[in-house]
């Protein structure tokens, strides 16, 4: 049984306080407030800061926590208000000026607003790359304390023995979905994680009583197992101090998670443009009165040193941020030329790739064994679930840092068996359940990815990746927005669309929103051949993917096909062509592909039939070339008809081969329904071979 909370509570340390270096710690903050000042006084009005979050008052306390984290292996997340963390982390200066004014060289090369920070590891902790929406820092966090305990304990690597995880957050956030799932994570898996609460009692406007019952996350959280908790002023030099270093510490000794939540005054709006009209003149007197940096001169001066060195200090950082902000306003602007570069990995000039800095394999010069595009056919046909079940076996035995996880993956061997057999095989920490949480899954192989290993998550129907979509956008977008120095490479399978039925929750199919997503490559594999290939190429790839497997074709008789080989792979943005043909081109993709061949059979027309097999990035030159000689078009999917992705197709035919074409681009589709539970209804609701067939004779005879 896991142990109870233990709640600590200090107001004030009487002697047993961990000192920092206080002048260290005293320089710091007056660099923060230098910069605030800065920004909100000169950059702001004249234009130049577009986005402008203070710290003022959280200052103090994210300082003393930078400077306990000193592990090379320490993963930290963060939000909008983390810049004097970022400062003890030891961020240089130029940059920390550079990201709000949005220069180049900066955290994200002016790609995100400059208070989205995110640091590479050189020696010491990493800042993993941050979003803008409340509460996504929590899940990755876990990822990342994960992470450290794999690399620990399955790999073996002692460097690890001491570093933790730690996540930012202010109380609002603890009202977010992200913050419960992280939270379910770390307790039940026993993470080393730090869950660190700026309490300034404020969500934007709203009063914490309305974000957290009563106000305080800790008392609420006093009987949650397996959470030690630690609470106290934030502003209060010695308790501070003490309070940082004894949650970092506990959590580095017992590898387990703490939750310190430090109360403290937001002394600045919630933004540059908040004029915190909603406090009134007594909470604002209150708050200021309790600012961290007068007590913390009350504190030192003159016990610690003189009035005149503190006066130094001050001086000496207005002057290192006004030189800073000098160089950072010489640096030149983004180049819009390379706005589209690192939506995706990249090679360079000489056919080298063009490596991200931190997360996935190839940073760490990982060798995967070789590949062929050539298949070599057993002689056995195995349907498509074998098929996937076989591929993962094969790459999890041939790679350590891969890992495979969600609902139900691991005695039961997943909702549809494509896990079956596989953690009996590779044990409990490289096969696992997870809690019911598509955030805490796909939040959690974020975090993994940045520390250097393969998650591979399964979502159990496409429709349930719906929680998970903040998580998934923010991964996809990682490599653009911080330009290439962090990427997230993994693979989330994530089965979908009819089976013997349909229903609006287990039947949707929908991957154009994921080919929407920016970043991400979506493989749909019709076969259990292409399913092996395509599978391993996501697993030996740098960017994350959306492997969809189709249920209808999991066990589908049409869909067997020989193993192709344990090297085998398929080149995504290469469509196959299942059929020939001079009279008109069909293209499609999952289970609509075996319709359209027997269509096109049945159809007496001479129909050329293309399997994607990859939306993202799809093969627009194999479509170009078949419609240019067939000069008609018919495109065939599964999703609805608006917005769906035959309508992209369509439109690219309709600019580039236009002069080539003798009828109109025909899509059909389903209708713009949910699918429906009732076979009945499904049979109408799904493109029909036999609705294929005489649409295809439609088509060509016009």
């Amino acid at each position: 049984m896991a142990a109870p909370a233990l709640a600590i509570t200090s107001h004030r340390s009487e002697g047993h306080a961990h000192a920092p270096d206080w002048k260290r710690v005293a320089y710091l903050l007056h660099l923060s407030r230098a910069l605030d000042d800065i920004e909100e006084s000169k950059l702001l009005p004249e234009r130049k800061v577009l986005y402008q979050f203070s710290a003022r008052g959280h200052d103090f306390a994210q300082i003393l926590l930078g400077l306990n984290l000193t592990d090379p292996h320490d993963g930290v997340t963060v939000y909008y208000r983390s810049r004097p963390l970022m400062l003890a982390l030891g961020v240089d200066l130029e940059d920390a000026a550079a990201g709000p004014l949005a220069r180049a060289g900066s955290f994200s090369d002016g790609r995100d607003i400059g208070v989205v920070f995110n640091m590479p590891s050189r020696g010491g902790a990493t800042v993993l790359p941050s979003c803008g929406g409340v509460g996504a820092q929590y899940t990755p966090a876990a990822g990342w304390a994960q992470a450290i305990r794999f690399r620990r304990e399955a790999l073996g690597e002692t460097s690890y023995s001491r570093s933790i995880a730690v996540v930012l957050g202010g109380d609002a956030s603890v009202a977010t979905n992200g913050f419960w799932s992280a939270l379910t994570i770390a307790t039940t898996q026993r993470l080393p994680m730090l869950f660190y609460i700026e309490d300034n009692g404020y969500g934007i406007s709203v009063a914490s009583q309305h974000q957290t019952p009563g106000g305080n996350i800790a008392a609420n959280l006093r009987s949650f197992a397996g959470l030690t908790i630690l609470e106290g002023d934030g502003t209060d030099p010695l308790a501070a101090a003490d309070l940082t270093h004894r949650a970092v510490e506990l959590v580095r000794d017992e590898r387990a998670p703490v939750l310190l939540r430090l109360t403290v005054p937001r002394l600045s709006g919630h933004s540059g443009q908040d004029t915190q009209a909603y406090k009134s003149a007594e909470t604002v007197a209150r708050e200021r009165a309790r600012d961290p940096l007068g007590r913390l001169h009350r504190f030192l001066v003159p016990g610690v040193f003189a009035e005149s060195e503190w006066t130094q200090l001050a001086d000496q950082a207005r002057r290192d941020v006004g030189a800073a902000v000098e160089r950072a306003m010489a640096r030149p602007q983004p180049d819009g030329a390379r706005l589209t570069s690192h939506v995706f990995s990249e090679v360079q000039a000489d056919g080298s790739p063009d490596l991200q800095t931190q997360g996935g394999l190839m940073p760490d010069a990982h060798v995967f064994p070789a590949s062929t595009s050539t298949a070599h056919p057993e002689a056995i046909r195995i349907n498509m679930l074998t098929a996937i079940r076989r591929t993962l076996d094969l790459e999890l035995a041939s790679n350590r840092k891969m890992v495979v996880f969600g609902e139900d993956v691991g005695p039961k061997g997943g909702v549809h068996g494509a896990t079956l057999g596989l953690q009996e095989k590779y044990g409990q920490a490289r096969v696992f359940d997870t809690s019911l949480s598509e955030e805490g899954i796909i939040g959690r192989a974020v975090g993994m990815a940045v520390a250097g290993l393969l998650p591979v998550a399964e979502i159990q129907f496409r429709k349930y990746a719906d929680p998970a979509a903040e998580q998934l956008n923010d991964c996809g977008t990682m490599r653009w927005r911080t330009h290439n120095r962090f990427a997230a490479p993994m693979v989330v399978r994530m089965p979908g669309g009819f089976f013997k039925c349909g229903d609006p929750w287990h039947s949707q199919t929908n991957e154009v929103a994921w080919v929407h997503g920016v970043g991400w490559r979506v493989a749909v594999p019709s076969n259990a051949e292409d399913a092996v290939g395509l599978l391993r190429t996501a697993l030996r790839g740098n960017d994350p993917t959306i492997y969809f497997e189709h249920r209808a074709m999991l066990d589908g008789a049409w869909a067997r096909r020989p193993y192709p080989g344990d090297g085998f792979v398929v080149p995504f943005g290469v469509a196959r062509m299942v059929r020939p043909g001079t009279e008109l081109t069909i293209v499609t993709w999952g289970a609509m592909v075996e319709r359209c061949e027997q269509a096109a059979a049945a159809s007496r027309v001479d129909a050329e039939v293309l399997d994607l097999r990859t939306l993202s990035p799809w093969d627009k030159s194999a479509v170009l070339a078949s419609v240019n000689r067939t000069r008609r078009c018919l495109i065939v999917h599964e999703d609805n008809l608006t917005a769906g992705f035959g309508a992209e197709i369509a439109a690219v035919l309709a600019k580039d081969a236009f002069f080539n074409l003798d009828a109109p681009i025909e899509r059909l589709t389903m209708p713009d329904i949910p699918s429906p539970h009732s076979p009945v209804l499904l049979e109408v609701a799904v493109p029909s071979v036999e609705r294929i067939t005489r649409t295809i004779q439609q088509v060509a005879s016009i």
